[in-house]
């Protein structure tokens, strides 16, 4: 057929053809096939996001490897600094020419070990915790040879029968049988066992030892920058209100025990079912069981073979406190009583089961 209407009609389908090429595909059934466009767009975008990530890994990675650097650098100065230091105090405590110049080196040498506990209370939070300990011990041995020097230094007594019978005849009361007088030597460690840590081969300068039962106290003037020991007490309260130089609480049972700032460091070994309430530039607790201690310490405490040790910040206070923190040198307003070291306990990913923090609604605020 041939004409007008053969036109319009073969006009009409070539229409409908360009118009049904011009819609979409169907979706096909059960979802269909996506869009090509936006899956075209999705893949670079998962790129971007694998890129970025892997910059930021490269970022924490070089971030940590300057830390460590700045780490190592810092524990390199420490361990120059504290080697030189140590040797020098150690010349001070050396033989010395004559009595004056012995004394004037004992002061010089006290001084510079509190510099150089200070420098190690300043430098705990870069340095690894076997680095801590060794500085502690040789600490603890300075500190050692210090009070041994003082000892040496001091005038003997001269021996006399006289002097002994005026003793017996005017006893201390029961209350003070325990008090150590400064010729009196500790008591012996059971044969075989070795002195404790910190503990030195003379006598201590003040303390108590071998009492029951007893309140038993000390004050400033007898405690100012002195050594002071406390062993074999059972269920003893024990005063000392005062600045001592060091503080050692050896095999106590049952005691409480409140001391104030103790200039440098606290040695408790072998006690169980004490409460104590100490404030020291360090602390070294050994063989310790079933114990609180309220402290303040301004390095990091430590323990070792303990169990049921128990920590709480230090709260007791008397008459005349502040006086006694500005001659101890501590820093009152710095208190690591929660950073505890135990070198029984290795694992880094989980809490040592020896030491734990007494809850708030246990702690003790009342003392008097």
């Amino acid at each position: 057929m041939s004409g007008p209407l053969s036109e319009r009609r073969s006009s009409g389908a070539g229409e409908k053809m360009e118009a049904a090429a011009a819609e979409p595909a169907p979706a096909a059934a059960g979802g269909g096939v996506a869009p090509l466009k936006p899956q075209a767009a999705a893949v670079p975008e998962r790129l971007q996001r694998r890129e970025a990530e892997r910059q930021r890994e490269a970022e924490r990675r070089r971030q940590e490897k300057a830390a460590q650097a700045v780490q190592e650098e810092q524990s390199g100065f420490f361990a120059a600094a504290f080697s030189r230091e140590r040797a020098a105090i150690e010349a001070l405590l050396g033989p010395g020419p004559g009595q004056a110049e012995a004394e004037e080196a004992l002061e010089e040498a006290a001084a510079r070990l509190q510099g150089l506990q200070k420098l190690l209370t300043d430098s705990v939070r870069f340095l690894a915790p076997y680095e801590v300990r060794q500085a502690q011990e040789a600490l603890s041995r300075l500190q050692g040879a210090l009070t041994a020097k003082r000892q040496q230094l001091q005038p003997k007594k001269r021996f006399a029968f006289r002097a002994r019978r005026k003793e017996a005849e005017s006893a201390p009361p029961p209350a003070s049988a325990g008090q150590l007088p400064q010729e009196s030597a500790p008591p012996p460690a059971p044969a075989g066992q070795l002195p404790a840590e910190g503990e030195v081969s003379g006598p201590p300068l003040c303390g108590f030892s071998r009492a029951e039962a007893q309140t038993l106290e000390l004050g400033p003037s007898e405690l100012l920058q002195r050594d002071v020991l406390l062993a074999d007490l059972s269920d003893c309260r024990v005063l000392l209100r005062g600045n001592p130089n060091t503080l050692r609480v050896r095999d106590c049972r049952g005691c409480t025990v409140l001391c104030g700032p103790v200039s440098t460091s606290v040695l408790v070994d072998g006690c169980r079912d004490c409460l104590l309430v100490l404030a020291c530039q360090q602390l070294r607790t050994h063989r310790t069981r079933n114990t609180r201690i309220y402290l303040q310490v301004t390095s990091r405490a430590m323990v070792e073979d303990c169990s049921g040790v128990r920590f709480a910040p230090y709260t007791w206070s008397y008459p005349g406190i502040e006086g006694d923190y500005e001659s101890s040198g501590l820093d009152r307003g710095r208190n690591n009583w929660k950073l505890v070291d135990d070198f029984d306990w290795l694992a880094r990913d989980e809490p040592s089961p020896n030491w734990s923090v007494i809850p708030e609604q246990d702690r003790i605020t009342q003392w008097d």
